[in-house]
């Protein structure tokens, strides 16, 4: 008997695609083995792994899409009774928009920067006819409400570029829910977001969800937020499923190894030091900066940092983080205040530092993959600060770059490869044993471990305390990940507006009483707990009422 509750019912899945080596014959690789799973209407299904897993690939595939050189080689996928993928062409672009709708992680690269959000947003329901243009508005900014815009009755005569990241997230699940499909796929929708924004599209997606009866696919790498929103999980890696339960079973009671170390991610815990120098490594004092001497950024900031420690700077996006990086590195002069550097003066612009302040000072990025030369052995990458830096060529260099590698825990096999042939979390030690290659007093480390899946987050974060501890290196650590500061900072500093919001010792500012700004951004962390956001949200409804 036909089970009317089912929505999506995926049989076997195999997913294929074809690599292409430039000199070489091009050979096929099989990328998911033999998937089956099952979503009921109304429910959620969230999808967990690491980069490569499969998660969107098999996301997808609910679309009948494969992206690039990826097709689906086998299986079944029966959306509401139909196996979409002996569809035509022309039948499964009536699928597409109409039954499922897509949400991915760049909201910004989704949108056309040309187009009113509210035209795109109601697009596919007129496209394919399933009401009025004057209907398609009115449930778009019914939408809006619903989603927690501002002026929801006028949010979709903006452009793309007016409205913040957070918005904009919102808005394109409003694209997805305005033609009323059947099943959304949400890839990664609030990876991208600091937390005090995450919660609230989290929370507006949720609402979504309960209220309009879809179903969906939610994608992610974070456990703590598939908890939140998720009926059941399954648990991928290497295109297999590992393991596949409710939320309180994968969560409370995991039985696969890999989903024990997902729940278990994360447990590193800094001990505060002992005695530190009586001269900070970093000091900056009163520091304001603007962009084009207009737009203050940074408002009177002093901060300091002592030899083998870890300074945290947090914040959301547009608080001043990175911005305080340019200042110390010298990218973005300020216009009033000081920074000490080893004691002495940092002249305001890079190019009038000199070779040793330059070399005591470096920089770890946050996008490995655009901080590297493609063209560039990992050798060469490497050594090139040691030649320059030190003048060692030869043998020398090579037997040092290898040394590197082998603190990074990478093995010499390493020293020919080109970036291409890295994983992401390589990519990313190849980048730390660049920095540490200059033999510096400070790294600054700019979000280094917000693109890497939290597995591969964890142990990069062991290894720059296992290298900072060897070398007593001091760290500038930016990110917006609270976890990350808990796990590695010996201070913190937190920033709102371009303005310093409270800084010292781990554990005084960790601890009550806060701030208003820093109490909200510590309660926005998801928490691996079942309704978390519930009880967050209704916390917060209590406090805005009793205000």
């Amino acid at each position: 008997m036909a089970d009317n509750n089912l929505l999506l019912d995926v049989r076997d899945l195999k997913i294929g695609a074809t690599i292409q080596v430039p000199g070489e014959k091009p050979y096929d690789i099989e990328i998911v083995h033999g998937v089956s799973f099952t979503l009921e209407k109304g429910k959620v299904l969230g999808l967990i792994g690491e980069s490569g897993a499969g998660k969107s690939t098999i996301g997808l595939s609910s679309m009948a899409y494969g992206r690039g050189s990826v097709e689906i080689t086998g299986g079944e996928v029966w959306l509401d009774g139909e196996q979409i993928l002996g569809h035509s062409h022309d039948q499964i672009r009536k699928v597409r928009g109409r039954k499922v709708a897509y949400v991915s992680q760049s909201a910004a690269a989704s949108f056309n920067p040309a187009h009113r959000l509210g035209d795109q947003v109601i697009e596919a329901a007129m496209e394919h006819g399933l009401s009025s243009r004057s209907e398609a508005k009115a449930f778009a900014d019914h939408l809006f409400a619903k989603l927690g815009l501002p002026d929801p009755d006028n949010f979709g005569r903006r452009y793309p570029h007016q409205v913040s990241g957070g918005q904009l997230q919102r808005a394109m699940t409003a694209m997805a829910l305005c033609s009323k499909p059947d099943l959304i796929v949400f890839d990664e929708p609030t990876t991208a977001l600091d937390v005090t924004t995450q919660i609230d599209v989290l929370a507006a997606i949720k609402d979504a969800i309960h209220d309009t009866g879809t179903a969906a696919l939610y994608i992610t790498h974070d456990l703590a937020v598939v908890a939140q929103i998720s009926d059941d999980i399954m648990v991928l890696r290497n295109g297999e499923m590992v393991e596949y339960g409710s939320v309180d079973q994968i969560i409370n009671n995991p039985q696969e190894d890999y989903t024990k170390s997902l729940v278990s991610v994360r447990s590193i815990l800094k001990e505060e030091g002992g005695e530190l120098d009586a001269e900070p490594v970093l000091n900056c004092r009163n520091i304001t900066a603007s962009y084009s001497n207009s737009i203050r950024v940074l408002h009177d900031v002093s901060m300091h940092l002592h030899k083998g420690q870890t300074l945290a700077i947090v914040g959301e996006s547009g608080s001043g983080k990175s911005t305080m990086a340019r200042v110390i590195t010298g990218l973005l002069p300020q216009e009033t205040g000081d920074i000490y550097f080893k004691g002495q003066q940092l002249p305001r612009e890079l190019k009038q530092r000199s070779k040793e302040e330059l070399r005591s000072l470096q920089m770890i990025y946050q996008m490995a993959d655009t901080a590297m030369n493609p063209r560039q052995t990992i050798g060469q990458i490497i050594g090139r600060p040691i030649e320059f830096y030190f003048g060692v060529t030869g043998r020398e260099k090579r037997k040092q770059v290898i040394e590197l590698l082998k603190k990074i825990e990478l093995d010499e096999n390493f020293y020919d490869r080109y970036p291409a042939e890295l994983s992401g979390g390589q990519k990313q030690r190849v980048c730390i044993a660049r920095a540490l290659a200059a033999k510096p007093d400070l790294i600054i480390c700019d979000e280094v471990t917000s693109a890497l899946d939290p597995l591969v987050a964890d142990g990069i974060l062991k290894l720059l305390l296992k290298l900072q501890k060897e070398t007593g290196v001091a760290y500038l650590f930016i990110t917006h990940d609270i976890a990350t500061v808990r796990a590695i900072s010996d201070s913190i500093a937190v920033m709102y507006m371009g303005k310093l919001v409270r800084f010292g010792p781990k554990s005084q500012v960790l601890e009550p009483p806060f701030d208003d700004y820093t109490d909200l951004l510590l309660s926005s962390v998801p928490e691996m707990e079942l309704g978390w956001l519930e009880n967050v949200l209704k916390h917060r409804k209590m406090e805005s009422a009793g205000h």
